[in-house]
């Protein structure tokens, strides 16, 4: 995208000034995008990007630019007006660069671009037709289909520089099902870090049944009951509770700015001793993965606490060099028009040994919530309230009764110490986190665990 020679001239311009880093981003890509609503092409969507993202960096101050171009001329220009942000004496030069590499390779077979929309499009019909078919109380069915090829070159002053590319699919479906008065709603998405091969494995059918699913049999939920109750939390999707209530605690950017509980706590215990969590973009195919953070540093296995003590915080550069720490390759970034920051990538809880029916076994009277909406956290703290879209009451250990209204209310650091069991069932939910104006892909995941208490929100009267 830019060659070795016209790279070291960038850097060096950047520098030239006094700077103490600089950093290059290309990025080329290109998006498509169908919806697919009540049977019918409601939007379709292709869009293509180009552009390059100018880093300096002098002592605690930051400075960025981007243009929408490769062309050298217009690169140029740009890193000599940002280089005037700075007028220092002491100049660095850039003399070599060496690639980087990453261990995570994952090929792909059947690449967005060789995907027909005619076959797109059929794909979005039968995930239509599988839904309406699914039950006569379905009355409406939305589905969007996107895809994502996309090619990156980084490179910095301390040398290093890497060429990545990156494909993504995502499938969505959102069905709303009535009986008489009764209206509800089911959602369920598919995301992987490939190519349409995902759907080989796993059928379109799978998801739009999924979403057809909930909205019906929530269609007989009862109000939920309010109070501080025992609750089960569910696989997969459970996990956006700590991603959102803890994970973001424990990056480094909230710990610099005293906006984290969890600031001064490594090493020590956080957790009930059965809690273990990890972020770890390494993991091949994940909605959440990548061979190199937005930085150009090589992904890796992030362990954040480890038998209930907390063993280190999510980094980027700056906050690495901040706190005297080392890089965890999580320095992010939504395109070349953005700055890189500390986020997470696929965030989790660890798989525990109990059998997921046996916790729900035990508990006498609880809720069992499997799936979540929307919800509100204040990062500061821990604390969140988070709406259940999915779930149970749990009555004499058995799952009876689906409930309508309801919202679990709590902290997040406390809840890590409520944790009583962890199953043995291990599984992830894609989604998307926005930060300092950026989106993110991410995935959350964690077994089915038992929470002693949490505080829920009900409608019960």
């Amino acid at each position: 995208m830019i060659n070795t020679t016209l790279t070291k001239k960038i850097l060096n311009t950047l520098l030239k000034t006094g700077g103490s880093f600089s950093e290059v981003f290309a990025q080329k890509k290109e998006v498509n995008n169908i919806r697919l609503e009540d049977g019918k092409i409601e939007n379709s969507s292709s869009g293509f990007e180009l552009g390059c993202g100018l880093r300096l960096i002098y002592k605690d101050s930051t400075f960025y630019a981007y243009v929408d171009s490769l062309q050298q001329d217009i690169i140029l220009n740009a890193a000599k007006i940002l280089s005037a942000a700075v007028n220092e004496t002491g100049e660095i030069k850039v003399l070599n660069l060496s690639n980087v590499y990453s261990s995570y390779i994952t090929p792909i077979k059947k690449h967005p671009s060789e995907i027909t929309a005619e076959h797109k499009k059929e794909i979005l019909l039968s995930v239509d037709n599988f839904a309406r078919n699914y039950s006569h109380y379905i009355i409406q069915v939305s589905s969007n289909l996107s895809d994502l090829e996309e090619e990156i070159y980084i490179a910095n002053s301390e040398g290093s520089m890497c060429h990545d590319s990156n494909t993504k699919v995502m499938l969505s479906v959102s069905v709303v099902a009535r009986e008489k008065k009764e209206i509800r709603t089911g959602y369920k998405s598919l995301a992987r870090t490939s190519g349409y091969e995902v759907f080989d494995s796993q059928k379109p059918s799978v998801v739009s049944g999924e979403a057809a699913r909930i909205a019906v049999i929530m269609l007989k939920a009862v109000n939920a009951p309010s109070g501080s109750l025992q609750v089960v939390i569910g696989p997969a999707f459970g996990g956006v509770i700590f991603h959102e209530a803890c994970g973001h605690g424990l990056e480094a950017d909230a710990i610099l700015k005293d906006a984290s509980v969890f600031k001064d706590k490594i090493g020590k215990k956080i957790a009930n001793n059965i809690v273990t969590a990890i972020d770890n973009p390494t993991m091949p195919y994940h909605w959440g993965s990548y061979a190199f953070d937005g930085e150009g540093f090589p992904s890796q296995e992030n362990i954040l606490i480890k038998e209930g003590i907390l063993q280190n915080y999510i980094f980027d550069y700056k906050t690495a060099k901040k706190m005297n720490k080392k890089q965890t390759g999580n320095g992010r970034r939504q395109s070349y028009r953005d700055i890189p920051i500390p986020r997470m990538s696929n965030t989790y809880l660890a798989q525990g040994k109990e059998d997921p029916g046996s916790i729900l076994k035990s508990v006498k009277k609880g809720i069992y919530a499997k799936e979540f909406s929307g919800g509100q956290v204040d990062p500061a703290i821990g604390d969140f309230v988070f709406g259940i879209s999915e779930g149970y009451m749990i009555e004499d250990g058995v799952v009876t009764n689906p409930i309508k209204g309801a919202t679990l209310i709590g902290n997040g650091p406390e809840i890590l110490n409520k944790i009583e069991a962890i199953g043995n069932n291990l599984d992830f939910a894609p989604g998307f986190c926005g930060k300092g104006g950026q989106s993110a892909s991410n995935e959350v995941g964690q077994p089915t665990i038992l929470v002693s208490e949490i505080t829920v929100g009900g409608t019960e009267i």
